[in-house]
C-alpha cells in the first residue's frame, strides 16, 4: 500500500497533477480566446456571432457534463490513473481534429468530444492528490495543482497572440496532451483506492448520490457552491467586450485578453486560498472570504468605476482572483464522500458546475435578453444576484471538511 507520509506538496503526484490541469485549462479556454477569429473562419458572421459562439461553448460544456459522469465512474471502478490516461488521449485527438473543422456544426461537435475528454482531468487529479497527501497538506497540494494549472489560460492567450493561427493553437494543445501522457507513466495509483478495490463494496455508482437523502443533499450543495466561478468567467469576462460597449461605448476590449487577466488572478487566488484555509484550519472560512471578495468585484464591474478598457481589464483580473476558490471547492467535493465514490464526486461536481453555464446562459441570454427584452447590463446584474444568492445559501448548509479523514467507504 502507498503511504501518504511519502508525499509532500511538491511531490510527483502534485507536479504531474498541476501540469495535467495546465493542459486541461489551455484546451478548455482556448475557444474563448480564439472565438472571433475561428468562428469567422468556419462560416459565422458578425450578425450570427453571438448565437453561433454560444452554441459551440454550450456543446463543449455539455461534453464536460456528460464526461464528468463517465470518467467519475471509471475513476472509482478502474482507478484514478485509468481516467488520467483515457481522458487525455480523447481530448488530444479532439484538439487535433478541431484544427481542421470547416463549419460551425463541425466545430461544436469536436468541442463536445473535447469536453468529454477534458472532464476527467481535474477530478481524477484532485482525488489522487487528496488521497496521497496527509490531511494537513492536501489543501495546499490541491491549491497548487489548480493554481499552477490555471496558468494554462495565460499560455493559451499568448500562444494565439504570437502565432495568430487558431488552428495551430489547437494542434499545440494536442501535442501538449501527448507529452503529458508520456510524463504520466511515472505516477502511481492511490493506496486508498487499492485498498477499496480489494473489498467487496460498490464503487463508482453515480446513482448512489440520488438514493440517499443525506448524500444527495451533500452532492447538490457541493455543486451549487461553485456556481459563481462560471458566472464570472462564462458571462462577465467572456462577454466583457459586449459589456464595455454598453458601459462606455468601447469596441476595443478583447475578451481573450480579459480571460488572460482573469486567469492570472484565478491562479494567484487558487494558490493563496490553500494557505488561507490552512491558516484558519477551515475550508468554509476561506471560501466565505473569497465569496465576499467576489461580491465587491461584482459591484465594481457594474459601477461607474468601470468606464474604460484599462479598468475593465483590472476588474476582470480582480474578479478572477476573487473566484480563485475553484481548488478549495473541488477539494471539498472530494472530501465529502468515501473512497468508493470519491472520484465520481470529484469529477462530476466541477463538471456539473461547468455544465451549468448553458443554464446560466439560458437565464442571461434567452430569458432576460431575448424573451424579456432586458438590456445586457440589467440581465447581467439579475443573473449575478440569482447565482450569488444560491451560492450563499448552499455555503451555509455545506459541512466543514478540513479535518476529515478520507480513508473510509460509503454504504451503498
Amino acid at each position: 500500500m502507498t503511504s501518504n507520509r511519502s508525499y509532500g506538496v511538491f511531490s510527483i503526484p502534485v507536479i504531474i497533477g498541476a501540469l495535467g490541469y495546465f493542459v486541461d485549462i489551455y484546451d478548455l479556454l482556448l475557444f474563448s480566446i480564439v472565438k472571433r477569429t475561428s468562428m469567422l473562419a468556419v462560416g459565422a458572421t458578425d450578425a450570427t456571432m453571438l448565437v453561433d459562439s454560444t452554441k459551440v461553448i454550450n456543446w463543449q460544456m455539455w461534453g464536460l457534463l456528460l464526461g464528468g459522469i463517465l470518467w467519475g465512474v471509471v475513476g472509482d471502478k478502474k482507478g484514478r490513473l485509468s481516467v488520467l490516461f483515457g481522458s487525455i488521449i480523447l481530448y488530444s485527438v479532439a484538439n487535433f481534429a478541431t484544427a481542421y473543422v470547416k463549419s460551425v456544426d463541425g466545430y461544436a461537435a469536436w468541442r463536445f468530444i473535447a469536453g468529454l475528454g477534458l472532464a476527467g482531468e481535474l477530478g481524477a487529479g484532485i482525488t489522487l492528490v487528496s488521497e496521497m497527501l496527509p490531511k494537513n497538506k492536501r489543501g495546499i497540494g490541491t491549491s497548487l495543482v489548480a493554481g499552477i494549472g490555471l496558468s494554462g489560460a495565460v499560455v493559451a492567450y499568448f500562444t494565439f497572440k504570437l502565432t495568430d493561427d487558431w488552428r495551430l493553437c489547437y494542434q499545440i494543445g494536442g501535442v501538449l496532451g501527448i507529452l503529458l501522457l508520456l510524463m504520466r507513466v511515472s505516477v502511481v495509483e492511490s493506496g486508498m483506492f487499492k485498498q477499496v478495490k480489494e473489498q467487496k463494496v460498490s464503487r463508482g455508482n453515480f446513482f448512489a448520490f440520488f438514493t440517499n437523502s443525506k448524500r444527495f443533499t451533500k452532492y447538490i450543495l457541493a455543486i451549487l457552491i461553485g456556481l459563481p466561478t462560471w458566472y464570472v468567467i462564462g458571462i462577465l469576462v467572456n462577454q466583457s467586450d459586449r459589456f464595455a460597449l454598453n458601459f462606455y461605448n468601447s469596441s476595443t476590449v478583447d475578451s481573450g485578453r480579459s480571460i488572460m487577466f482573469a486567469y492570472i488572478g484565478i491562479s494567484i487566488g487558487d494558490i493563496l486560498i490553500g494557505f488561507v484555509s490552512q491558516y484558519f484550519k477551515s475550508r468554509k472560512k476561506a471560501l466565505l472570504i473569497f465569496y465576499l471578495l467576489t461580491v465587491v468585484g461584482l459591484f465594481a464591474f457594474f459601477s461607474e468605476f468601470n468606464n474604460n478598457d484599462t479598468r475593465m481589464y483590472m476588474i476582470c483580473g480582480y474578479l478572477g482572483f476573487s473566484t480563485g476558490f475553484w481548488a478549495i471547492f473541488v477539494t471539498m467535493g472530494a472530501e465529502q464522500f468515501g473512497t468508493n465514490l470519491r472520484a465520481t464526486a470529484a469529477t462530476t461536481i466541477p463538471n456539473m458546475v461547468r455544465g451549468a453555464l448553458p443554464l446560466i446562459n439560458l437565464l442571461f441570454l434567452n430569458l432576460f435578453q431575448q424573451n424579456m427584452h432586458m438590456p445586457v447590463v440589467k440581465a447581467g446584474i439579475i443573473t449575478g444576484f440569482i447565482v450569488m444568492t444560491i451560492a450563499f445559501v448552499a455555503y451555509y448548509f455545506t459541512e466543514e471538511t478540513f479535518h476529515k479523514d478520507l480513508n473510509y467507504v460509503e454504504e451503498v
